[in-house]
């Protein structure tokens, strides 16, 4: 009788053990499935010059984001240093950007990060300070 409990009981922790490791192997390929990227284009991002508001200047960028996957907007200077940067998830990103003008020149370089990829832009912008406000921009 007490063989046959043991064996019992060593067939039911086996058979737990054995449930407990595929939920263990199902959730890892649930995450793995869930951190897999999509690969983002050129295509999808779109950085426009907007105008010149006060002492700023405007630009819209957009990305078109359909599997709302988490990116960072990064922003930086000639120097690379960084301006601005945000983490969102939004799959229809559009929004308004306003960088401070300081200088007669200004060369701001846009990136859109999505994991390992990025996808930059950079513009330089020029104006000439004289009784009417001329402002040049170029993307580079």
């Amino acid at each position: 009788m007490k063989g046959l409990n043991v064996r019992s009981a060593v067939a039911k922790f086996s058979f737990t053990a054995l449930v407990i490791a595929v939920m263990a192997v199902s959730a890892q390929a649930a995450e793995k499935n869930e951190k897999k990227e999509t690969l983002v284009s050129a295509k999808q991002v779109s950085v426009q010059y907007a105008g010149y508001n006060d002492n700023s200047v405007v630009f819209r960028v957009k990305f078109d984001n359909p599997t709302a996957q988490k990116f960072s907007l990064i922003i930086k200077n000639d120097a690379g240093d960084v301006l601005f940067q945000g983490r969102y998830n939004d799959s229809t990103f559009n929004k308004a950007i306003h960088i401070l003008k300081e200088e007669s020149e200004m060369n701001p370089t846009f990136i859109i990060r999505v994991g390992n990829q990025k996808i930059e832009q950079t513009f330089s912008v020029t104006s000439n300070t004289d009784v009417v406000q001329d402002v040049v921009v170029t993307k580079q």
